[in-house]
C-alpha cells in the first residue's frame, strides 16, 4: 500500500480490541466487561457519545481494550465513517475492530482513509496506529480503494513546484504501467495543432503543456471515459488572483487527480468496461505570451472561444480534452474539475456538485455516492443560461460575465463539447478537505472517485 497509509496487518495478528459502542449498545457492553474495566471505564467519564474514547488496562497496566463510543447510530446525522477517527486518537500500536454493531468492511475503509498522512517534506514521520484486518472483509478490495485515494491525495498535497505538468503526465504513465494500459503523451507541435484550447492555458509557463490519453480494457465492452482538469498551479493568468486566492492553486490538478484515482480503481477491480481517461495538464502562468482577455481562440471542435476572463481557464482546456473523447460517442462521459467557486458558495467544501440531462444516472450517482460514503448534489443544467455565455465576436464566451449562476454556466459551456456522448456527468469538486473530518484528515482530497468506481461497479459487473 502507498506509504502515506500504513499497510494492514493480517487477520488474526496481535492486537488490541476496540469495541465501538452505540447508545443503545452500552448497557449490555459495561455489563460484559470484566469489574475493573468498567470501573476504570467509569472513573473516566467514557459515554458512548460520537468520537469519545477510553483507553481500558490490563492487570500489568498495559493497554487491554478500546472503547470508542459511537452515539445514536439511528440519528439522521450519524456519520458511518466515524471510526476514521480512530487512527488519530490512538497511540502508535496495533488493533483490532471487534465485529459488533459494526459494518467491519466500511468501518475499516474509514480507518484506512482516516489513517493517511502526507509526510513527503517530513524529516521525522509520526509512528501511526495499525489496524488488523477483520475478519471476512475482502482486504485486497479494500487495499485497492485505500491505496488509489492516497494515490490522488498525495498528487494534490504536492506543492506545485514539485507537481507541474510533466509530473502529473508520469503520474498517469505509472498508472498504466501498472495496469497494464496503453499510454500516449500529446505535446509540443502537435499539441499546439490538434488542442489549441490547452496550448493558449499553458503557453505562458515555462512548463509545457501536455495532454495524456490511457486506454484500457477490451474494445467491445461499454465505453467509459474519464476526463480530469490537471492544472498544476493557477495564478488566473493576467486576470491575476490575489495572493489569498493563490494560496490553495496547487490543488486545481484536483480532478486529474479524481480522475486518476477513478481509474486506478476500476482497473485494479478489472471492471468489464473499455476504459479511456484523458487528462489535460498545465500550469496557468502569466508572461509575454499568455493570453488574454477579449482573445478569440479555437477550439479543438472548432467552436471559436471569447475570452471573457482567463480565470477561468479549467473548462477551456476541458473543452478540447472532452471534444477528443466525445468523437467516440462514450456510453457514459465523466469529467472531474475544481471548477467553480459558484458551486462552493452553494454547496460548500465537502458536497461537490454534479450536473447531467440524464435523470436515470442522475439517481445512480446519488445512491452511490451515500452507498459509499462519497456524497454529491445534483445542480440544474438550465437551458436558458446558455444565452448568458453568448459572444457579439465568436461563438461561445467562456464566462457569462455577470454574478449569478456561475456553475451552471460552465457546465453548459462543457456540455457544448460533448454534444455525441450517449451520457455526460459533469462533477464540480473542491478536492480539498478543510479542516478533519473522520476519514478525511485536512487537506488533499480524491471527491467522487470512490462514487464514480461503485457507480460504474454497479452499472457493468457482470
Amino acid at each position: 500500500m502507498s506509504d502515506s497509509i500504513p499497510d494492514l496487518l493480517p487477520a488474526g495478528s496481535p492486537a488490541v480490541p476496540v469495541r465501538c459502542v452505540s447508545t443503545g449498545d452500552w448497557p449490555s457492553v459495561e455489563a460484559s466487561l470484566p469489574a475493573s474495566q468498567r470501573a476504570f471505564a467509569a472513573a473516566s467519564g467514557f459515554a458512548p457519545k460520537a468520537g469519545r474514547l477510553a483507553l481500558l488496562p490490563d492487570a500489568e497496566g498495559g493497554l487491554a481494550r478500546v472503547l470508542f463510543g459511537l452515539g445514536d447510530t439511528d440519528a439522521r446525522g450519524y456519520d458511518r465513517f466515524l471510526t476514521g477517527k480512530l487512527p488519530g486518537l490512538l497511540p502508535a500500536g496495533d488493533y483490532a475492530l471487534e465485529p459488533e454493531g459494526i459494518d467491519a468492511a466500511e468501518a475499516a475503509l474509514a480507518w484506512l482513509l482516516g489513517s493517511y498522512r502526507f509526510d513527503r517534506y517530513r524529516t521525522a514521520p509520526q509512528k501511526r496506529a495499525r489496524l488488523a484486518v477483520p475478519d471476512g472483509v475482502d482486504v485486497e478490495a479494500l487495499s485497492r480503494i485505500a491505496r488509489a485515494v492516497a494515490l490522488g491525495r498525495d498528487l494534490v498535497n504536492t506543492p506545485a513546484n514539485d507537481l507541474g505538468p510533466a509530473e502529473i503526465a508520469q503520474a498517469a504513465r505509472d498508472l498504466a504501467a501498472r495496469h497494464g494500459a496503453a499510454f500516449t503523451l500529446i505535446e509540443g507541435e502537435v499539441l499546439a495543432r490538434d488542442f489549441p484550447l490547452v496550448q493558449a492555458v499553458g503557453a505562458a509557463s515555462t512548463r509545457a503543456p501536455r495532454l495524456v490519453d490511457l486506454r484500457w480494457g477490451p474494445s467491445g465492452a461499454p465505453r467509459v471515459t474519464l476526463v480530469g482538469k490537471g492544472v498544476a498551479f493557477d495564478t488566473g493568468g493576467l486576470d491575476i488572483k490575489p495572493s489569498a486566492g493563490m494560496l490553495l492553486m496547487k490543488k486545481d490538478m484536483g480532478g486529474a487527480a479524481a480522475a486518476l484515482a477513478a481509474a486506478d480503481m476500476v482497473m485494479g477491480s478489472n471492471l468489464p468496461v473499455c476504459l479511456r481517461l484523458i487528462v489535460p495538464a498545465v500550469e496557468n502562468a502569466v508572461s509575454g505570451n499568455a493570453f488574454r482577455p477579449g482573445d478569440v481562440l479555437r477550439s479543438r471542435a472548432g467552436l471559436s472561444v471569447e475570452i471573457g476572463n482567463t480565470d477561468a481557464e479549467g473548462r477551456l482546456i476541458l473543452a478540447d480534452a472532452l471534444a477528443l473523447a466525445d468523437a467516440e460517442a462514450p456510453d457514459l462521459l465523466i469529467d472531474f474539475a475544481t471548477l467553480t467557486g459558484a458551486a462552493r458558495v452553494a454547496l460548500g467544501p465537502d458536497l461537490p456538485a454534479f450536473f447531467t440531462e440524464d435523470d436515470g444516472l442522475a439517481a445512480e450517482i446519488a445512491a452511490a455516492g451515500d452507498q459509499v460514503r462519497d456524497p454529491v448534489w445534483r445542480m440544474p443544467l438550465h437551458a436558458p443560461y446558455a444565452g448568458l455565455l453568448d459572444s457579439k465576436v465568436a461563438d461561445i464566451n467562456n464566462v457569462s460575465g455577470g454574478p449569478f449562476a456561475g456553475a451552471i454556466t460552465a457546465a453548459l459551456f462543457l456540455r457544448r463539447f460533448a454534444p455525441a456522448a450517449k451520457a455526460h456527468v459533469h462533477f464540480d469538486l473542491y478536492g480539498w478537505n478543510p479542516s478533519t473530518k473522520p476519514g478525511r484528515p485536512e487537506g488533499g482530497e480524491v471527491q467522487t472517485a470512490r462514487l464514480v468506481h461503485a457507480l460504474l461497479a454497479a452499472r457493468y459487473r457482470a
